[in-house]
């Protein structure tokens, strides 16, 4: 079989940074550590019990010190210490390097969902279906469940989501007799209306934001991959379906028609252009009030403009909600002892305290269901969208009726290739059939290399 020969080609992918979406916009960092692994004498927070067993944590939250303060002095089985060792890629350049050595991982380790299946190939983080999860399972939805799991395994406890909508400017809309489009084809329709009447771009096509078009390509109906962590041998790669093809062409038609950017999001220029009104909408998620606002968003002439919307359907008789971001607690294969470090992954962040501190402060969008449904966060009229109950309106809806995506021990490699298709498409060089055919032989080419039999 060609397992080793996948698990040893899964060591070598490079884990490059970027936005990280699920930290509520990286509006702040907590103190870098030099890594700690399973040290527990180099904590950022000071452990309050010192007679309890010590479980190491890696976790990047801006407000991880306050909840990790939250967890110690709650627990009397088991204390925390945490440090920060840098955010997304930065950490996990840390992980790879020890699940590499076999040593230096701490026993619960804070990643994005879409990372997990390259981190469970390598067995670098555990099932926890045995250690805990039947305790909490109710707490969480099934779509959140899916997106920490690989196969029948569950591998990590789902922290906050980016449940997907449609951002706007309330007062471009109003000046050019737009109302907010439920469908696709509406949205083209007023983007084109609003063109013609010499309206600034509808929207921005960042080739940076691949997870942007895989949501999308989910929300169309497309199954872009196939992943189960019994058979890890085998993938399932569809990325040039008709679904997929489909929006891939929607969207290099706006471009071509001139109707939204091609700018990279993320980026100053980006934002300078939301604050100076250059584009009418941002389609992104939950977490995007937070990263707006601490990108300094809505703060000067561009104040109490801003509001959302749910996000444009393909079809309207079959409604679908797409997520963009998430992060997750897991337990890594060198926790000294798994059991106590499930305790850990699934009790912190996990406490009425510690959750409203997350959403209030826009660090989290809350996937626990006791906050995710609680009247406070439902009603909770969100300063960034001038009172709008966006979380009602929008946001919670499209949490509650998210089931999931598959994600592959490649992901980084995908995005970077889909990235490459995407700049591609906004010069123009190449339409967007082409652009998933020339994907889907990128992806299979370079699966096979790697050990896995496409399906």
């Amino acid at each position: 079989m060609k397992t080793k020969h996948v698990l040893a080609a899964a060591t070598t992918l490079v884990l490059a940074g970027g936005l990280v979406a699920c930290s509520g916009g990286g509006g702040g960092t907590a103190s870098q550590g030099g890594g700690g692994g399973n040290d527990a004498t180099n904590c950022t927070n000071t452990i309050p019990k010192a007679d309890l067993p010590v479980v190491t944590m890696w976790a990047w939250y801006p407000n991880m010190e306050t909840v990790i303060d939250n967890f110690n002095d709650q627990n009397d089985e088991v204390q925390v210490c945490w440090t920060n060792v840098g955010q997304g890629g930065d950490e996990y350049d840390k992980f790879q390097t020890a699940i590499t050595a076999g040593t230096g991982a701490p026993d619960v380790i804070m990643v994005e969902a879409d990372r997990i299946p390259t981190f469970q190939i390598q067995k670098g983080i555990v099932d926890i279906k045995d250690l805990g999860y039947e305790d909490v399972k109710g707490d969480y939805s099934e779509g959140a469940w899916k997106d920490v799991s690989v196969g029948d395994g569950v591998y990590g406890v789902p922290v906050d989501g980016g449940p997907m909508g449609m951002i706007y400017r309330a007062d471009i809309f109003e000046q050019y007799g737009i109302t907010p489009p439920t469908t696709w084809e509406e949205y083209e329709a007023a983007a084109q209306k609003m063109k013609d009447a010499g309206g600034p771009l509808f929207g921005d096509l960042g080739a940076n934001v691949p997870a942007v078009m895989m949501a999308l390509q989910y929300q169309n109906g497309a199954t872009p991959f196939g992943y189960d962590s019994s058979k890890p041998e085998e993938i399932a790669i569809d990325l040039a379906g008709s679904e997929s093809k489909e929006v891939l062409n929607y969207w290099a038609g706006l471009v071509e028609k001139g109707l939204v950017g091609t700018q990279d999001q993320f980026t100053p220029e980006y934002i300078s252009g939301v604050i100076g009104g250059n584009y009418a909408t941002y389609i992104s998620a939950a977490w995007a009030p937070g990263y707006l606002t601490g990108a300094g968003v809505g703060e000067g002439e561009d104040a109490d403009v801003w509001r959302t919307a749910p996000l444009p359907q393909w079809d309207s008789s079959n409604p679908i909600s797409v997520n963009w971001g998430g992060s997750a607690f897991s337990v890594t294969s060198q926790a000294k002892d798994p059991a106590l470090a499930a305790k850990v992954a699934l009790g912190v962040y996990a406490d009425e305290k510690s959750l409203e501190d997350g959403w209030q402060n826009q660090v989290i969008f809350p996937l626990n269901l006791t906050a995710l449904n609680s009247d406070a966060f439902v009603d909770y009229e969100i300063p960034f969208f001038s009172g709008q109950q966006a979380n009602k309106e929008v946001y919670v809806p499209a949490a509650n009726d998210y089931t999931g995506m598959t994600y592959v021990p490649f992901g980084q490699y995908y995005y970077d290739a889909f990235t490459q298709q995407l700049a591609s498409i906004n010069e123009g060089s190449i339409s967007g059939s082409d652009a998933a055919d020339a994907l889907q032989a990128d992806i299979a080419a370079y699966a096979t290399e790697q050990g896995f039999t496409v399906k």
